[in-house]
């Protein structure tokens, strides 16, 4: 996309340098992350910036219309519903399909969340590609102006909304199981907050405390919250000491109702140019006879789990709970990035955070995957290079 950066990268690439900074990355903690590093950033131009831009104040002015919370009370119903939720998400990832239409390179949108992504692992990974290629400093990972520093000082800001640190926890299942974990690793090191397992929590009234390193028990007052309930959902297995559905006495960073409320379910509602043909199973008149040209995804999965890329009739005819599933027009992802063999589909997500007193988002850094594969996800990409995840950078 910018062809005099893609060329000096190219040149510059060697596979050696390419395991020198993984192994830089896992140098840090001494764990390599076990998701894929792709091989280069995307180096996004100006031109695809400002759609990828235009497109994603779009969502935001979506998402900030009076009636929205009436019009996403569905979804809570739908699933379960937290008490005490704030006014707004506190965060948002926007993933735009990099795909070709009528011979026009055109981000589409293929997601949006209101939940925390990579936001600490996505900075530092950033910094390893320009200490591996120093010529990258000429560009940014950042939007809005922001910069290593003070981009780190706003996550901070955003999660632990001036809390003591020991008092904000970053809250998962099983965190050292988790295929993101590299994130809370720099989470921790960068803010100085505690990972904490949803097992090691422990409710008292309406008050909520885990165990620090002494021994010693710390009532927390804000929750970084990384647990998806569906995958709890699946874990009939752990024992948690708390209820989620309590009136408890704790501030949420990423309230967990905001995960349903900003998802695949306002998807439908979003039309233009950069939105894709998507219909609620539950709206569905008939049938489409060109079943090849669409993907059946669930509302609420996460990581790609349950999406069926070559729909069939009995599919959809399968489904009974018909309000959990989109019918999604699928798009023409274009091979873009030139790699030493070929040239490589790109997503790109676009990271948001909203202050508590805020009266909009603003758009901080992204991520983006790099696919060769049919789709984006990792099973659709074994066994390649130049596939994985990675960052983009924009022109200062």
């Amino acid at each position: 996309m910018n062809p005099l950066y893609r060329k000096q990268f190219n040149e510059q690439f060697t596979v050696e340098k390419y395991n020198h900074l993984i192994e830089s990355i896992s140098a840090d903690f001494d764990y390599k992350p076990t998701f894929r590093i792709g091989e280069t950033p995307f180096f996004i131009s100006n031109e695809l910036k400002n759609q990828l831009l235009e497109g994603c104040h779009e969502v935001i002015h979506f998402i900030q219309k009076n009636d929205f919370k009436n019009l996403t009370n569905k979804a809570l119903e739908l699933n379960r519903k937290v008490p005490n939720e704030d006014n707004h998400t506190t965060f948002l990832a926007i993933d735009f399909g990099i795909c070709e239409e009528n011979g026009n390179i055109i981000p589409k949108l293929i997601e949006v969340q209101g939940f925390p992504s990579l936001y600490n692992f996505q900075s530092n990974l950033a910094h390893k590609f320009e200490e591996h290629y120093p010529f990258l400093s000429e560009l940014t990972p950042f939007l809005n102006g922001l910069n290593q520093e003070s981009y780190g000082k706003l996550i901070e800001e955003v999660i632990c909304n001036n809390y003591p640190k020991e008092n904000v926890i970053l809250l998962e299942i099983e965190p050292e199981k988790q295929n993101t974990k590299i994130d809370f690793y720099y989470c921790k090191r960068d803010i100085s907050i505690p990972i904490v397992c949803v097992t090691e929590l422990i409710q008292k009234g309406r008050k909520l405390f885990y165990t620090n390193q002494k021994g010693i028990e710390i009532e927390v007052k804000r929750i970084y919250n990384r647990v998806i309930f569906d995958e709890l959902d699946l874990r009939s297995d752990l024992k948690l000491n708390f209820d989620f559905s309590a009136d408890l006495e704790v501030e949420w960073a990423g309230h967990p109702n905001w995960f349903f409320r900003i998802s695949k379910f306002i998807l439908p509602y979003l039309k233009g140019k950069y939105f894709i043909e998507t219909t609620l199973l539950s709206d569905l008149k008939e049938i489409p006879t060109d079943l090849e040209n669409y993907v059946l995804k669930p509302l609420f999965s996460f990581s790609g789990s349950g999406v069926i890329f070559h729909v069939k009739k009995e599919d959809i005819e399968a489904v009974k709970e018909k309000d959990l599933y989109i019918l999604q027009k699928k798009v023409n992802y274009l091979p873009i990035i030139q790699s030493p063999d070929g040239k490589v589909k790109a997503e790109v997500r676009l990271l948001a955070v909203w202050k508590k007193d805020a009266p909009s988002p603003t758009l901080v850094t992204n991520l983006v995957r790099l696919s060769r594969g049919e789709m984006i996800g990792v099973k659709f990409n074994k066994d390649k290079d130049w596939v994985g995840g990675t960052v983009g950078m924009f022109e200062k």
